[in-house]
This record gives structure tokens, sequence and C-alpha cells, in this order.
């Protein structure tokens, strides 16, 4: 999921812990292992100041693309089970009701 919200052109820590529904200091030390294990970097923020912006490297995004392959085996597979566009459909109107158009369920659980 971290690797959803930095897509694009990357987040600082603060918007990436918004982004996830989690702790500043949770998404820091996310960041921190993800930096350590080579999927993201901190470059200077376009804005200046001390704020780092932390963007996807091109292990991360190795790492999305096999990701998707398996998954559109995995939909190849349950293809002939069930209506897949209804349902991805579907599970898109949920995940915007709760979450609004660009929002991401958080992390953690919210009950």
């Amino acid at each position: 999921m971290a690797f959803q919200a930095l897509k694009g052109g990357g987040a600082t820590a603060t918007e990436l812990a918004e982004r996830l529904g989690v702790t500043k200091q949770a998404a820091g030390q996310l960041v921190d292992d993800l930096e350590r294990r080579g999927y993201v970097r901190r470059e200077p923020h376009p804005e200046g100041g001390r704020r780092k912006l932390v963007v996807l490297t091109g292990a991360a995004r190795e790492h999305l693309s096999v990701a998707g392959r398996v998954l559109h085996r995995l939909e190849d597979e349950l293809a002939g089970t069930a209506d897949l566009a209804t349902l991805r459909r579907e599970l898109g109107h949920v995940v915007r009701a709760l979450h609004g158009e660009d929002g991401l369920p958080p992390l953690r659980p919210v009950w």
C-alpha cells in the first residue's frame, strides 16, 4: 500500500502517513525501512525547506510490476467463475464511499 501511495510524484512522510492512515512516526519508520531495502529514496522537496520528498526507486517499480502480473494471472484464473468487472466496479464504489475519490483505506483497523 505504501508503494501505491507513493506512485506518481512521491510524497513527504507526513503526506504518506495521512494517505495510509498511520501516525507520522509510523510512516517515518516505514520510510526508513523501505529506504534501507532500496525501495524508496529521499530527495529535496521541490518547494525547498527541510522537507524531503519520498519517491519510489526502480526496485519498487519492478515490485509493483511483478505484483500486477501476478494479480492479472489470478484474475484470469477467476474469470470463468466470477464477473470480475462488476466486482471491481462495486468494490471501487465501496472504497470511494468510505474514503473519498482519491483515498486509500488505512493500513490499521478503524474499529
